[in-house]
């Protein structure tokens, strides 16, 4: 057994000093402490070896408790290395997750400390790495706190990482509804948050104690606090798996209306980590499906020279926009024998990437042979960027029907609607190709030359479309975005239009210890909505980048709709009315002033059909 400087005794109680009194408490004391694992406690304590650094002492601390955990590389590199952070988690056990983040942060960044209970403040080895408060609440816990709030603050102006608890107790039973979770979490921890203007990472700790704990502190919360040191000497190996979030900007922190609606919004951004992270959808593709995917090769590039050919042959007007060594052109298939061969390879190649496509050899169906075609070239590198397809939809319905429109084949539209989308162009078919796509410029090239598109035609008011939601996306993942953009961005009205083919089940996101209608509260602006699932997803994408850029256009959502036959994709369909979208972003891609054009063209139509 290893020697312990001067006796140190952090785990057994302090004994009272002479008397008969005295000797029969210190027999009480000594029952307590065999009672409630104390007193194994200390004798684990005292086979660690003495002088060792942090992340020795925190090791073998969780080796004697038999506890290991995993996180993986990906989600270490959310942490900080430097600067000034603040990480909020959970407390599920009361003991264990403390040590693991003890641990995990010794290994990482030397300016940290945990704020925790005082008596933690007995381990010689954790005083370094503490910022001690009292948690047991009353006047005195106020009085006592002041200085480790001062603590802290400094802590984080120095730009060290601050470790939160804030529930300052551990989880417990509170309804079936609930099950085991934490208690109200404090605002003050908010208070620190706005004052120290750091950022926030949550970290969610998966799991409880047992029912005995539990059912103890429905007895007596005490109990429930006696049985702590036992819930450390459960004696079976278990390892812990905790989910690290990503960090949330003290812009967005400041701009929630007070403190009780932050620490709920950090509360709701930790508990959502422990939503399910399945990899599946909510349709399955077929073995034949995915046959014909491993089986069908991408056809051959198209030599440059044909597909320049093509553009020769294109009329000056055609040619949309011109920018750097990037052109933008809009033709129909008849004009591009060449280039939308090449255009339908490309699309299958990317939408594979993305864990969509339709497994052929090639992207080309009927509908291109009817639709404008809108895509990026160049010039330098002579080869296509990206594309979008356009369809002109009292064209193409003059000539086929509602049938003549590629939507109608994932949803059914009731006629009433028809006169909108006679205003409308329907957008689809998009992409940037992968080696592109780590810049912004393709995107706004390509609605740089729908912009222009449109004042070439002002007639179409409006745009539509379906947007895809990949199989990429964890089932979770995809169970917010439905849920949450359903509550918020459906147009009822108009919903009732559009029935889905498929439809999609769009059940309400469940988090431990939220109510569906603070869930909503919290979670109505898209850019929230974004983040939660970019804590859900491995490589932290948040919501699809074209998804979120007809939202922030003002598009409103009519449906949702699973499509087998591209690779279970959920399509949201989406309608925006420009007159009415985002001013500053329909001048980006207009100008100032094609967009005065454009609104002005409307603006006397809306007047002329008044007076009429």
């Amino acid at each position: 057994m290893a020697e312990k400087c001067d006796q140190v005794t952090p785990f057994l109680l302090n004994r009272p000093n002479g008397g008969f009194s005295s000797l029969v408490r210190k027999k009480i004391y000594g029952a307590l402490e065999l009672t409630s694992g104390l007193k194994r406690c200390q004798q684990l304590y005292e086979e660690i070896p003495s002088h060792q650094t942090l992340t020795d002492f925190t090791w073998h601390a969780l080796e004697k408790m038999a506890v290991n955990y995993q996180v993986s590389d990906d989600a270490l590199k959310r942490i900080p290395r430097t600067g000034p952070c603040v990480l909020v988690a959970n407390h599920p056990y009361g003991g264990i997750e403390g040590v693991v983040l003890l641990h995990l942060l010794s290994r990482l960044r030397p300016d940290f400390k945990v704020m925790g209970n005082f008596l933690l403040g007995r381990i010689p080895q954790l005083r370094n790495h503490l910022i001690e408060v009292d948690p047991f609440g009353g006047a005195h816990a106020s009085r006592n706190n002041i200085a480790p709030m001062r603590q802290a603050r400094q802590l984080l102006r120095d730009g060290g990482l601050l470790v939160i608890f804030p529930a300052g107790e551990v989880s417990s039973w509170k309804s079936m509804r609930s099950g085991v979770v934490d208690p109200t979490w404090s605002v003050n921890v908010a208070r620190l948050i706005r004052s120290s203007k750091a950022p926030v990472l949550p970290i969610y700790f998966p799991g409880h104690n047992g029912p005995l704990f539990q059912v103890a502190g429905i007895a007596h919360p005490r109990l429930r606090t006696l049985l702590l040191p036992r819930m450390l000497l459960k004696g079976q190996p278990r390892t812990l798996f905790p989910v690290i979030g990503n960090q949330i900007p003290a812009k967005r922190c400041a701009a929630l209306e007070d403190d009780k609606q932050l620490i709920d919004y950090l509360r709701l951004r930790t508990y959502s980590l422990g939503l399910e992270k399945s990899t599946g959808s909510d349709g399955q593709l077929t073995e034949d499906h995915e046959q014909k995917k491993r089986d069908l090769e991408l056809i051959d590039p198209l030599p440059a020279d044909l597909l320049k050919q093509d553009l020769a042959a294109l009329p000056e007007q055609q040619c949309l926009v011109d920018s750097g060594e990037y052109s933008v052109f809009y033709a129909t298939a008849e004009q591009l024998p060449h280039l939308l061969v090449e255009i339908g390879r490309l699309r299958e190649a990317t939408f594979r990437l993305a864990g969509e496509g339709t497994g052929n050899a090639v992207d080309l169906d009927d509908f291109d042979r009817q639709y404008h075609h809108l895509f990026v070239w160049n010039r330098e590198k002579e080869e296509i960027v990206g594309a979008y397809r356009i369809g002109q939809v009292d064209r193409l319905m003059a000539a086929n029907g509602i049938l003549g429109l590629y939507s109608s084949s994932l949803f059914d539209f009731k006629p009433k609607l028809y006169d909108a989308l006679s205003q409308g162009l329907e957008l689809g078919r998009s992409f940037v190709r992968s080696e592109y796509q780590r810049s912004y410029a393709p995107l706004l090239l390509l609605w740089k030359g729908i912009g222009h598109y449109l004042l070439q035609y002002p007639q179409y008011r409006y745009l539509f479309g379906p947007v895809s939601i990949s199989r990429d996306y964890g089932e979770a993942s995809r169970q917010l975005m439905t849920s949450s953009l359903t509550r918020h961005y459906l147009v009822a009205e108009l919903a009732k239009l559009v029935r889905p083919r498929l439809p999609v089940a769009v059940k309400p996101m469940k988090v431990p210890g939220f109510s569906r209608s603070l869930c909503d509260q919290l979670l109505q602006d898209v850019d929230d909505i974004s983040a939660l699932v970019a804590d859900l997803e491995q490589d932290s994408k948040g919501i699809p980048v074209l998804l979120r850029h007809y939202i922030g256009l003002g598009g409103k959502l009519l449906a949702f709709n699973l499509d087998p036959d591209f690779s279970d994709v959920i399509d949201g369909l989406l309608l925006v009315d420009l007159p009415n979208a985002d001013k500053k972003q329909l001048q980006r891609y207009m100008g100032r002033e094609g967009y005065k054009m454009y609104v002005g063209y409307h603006q006397g139509n809306d007047a002329e059909g008044e007076a009429a």
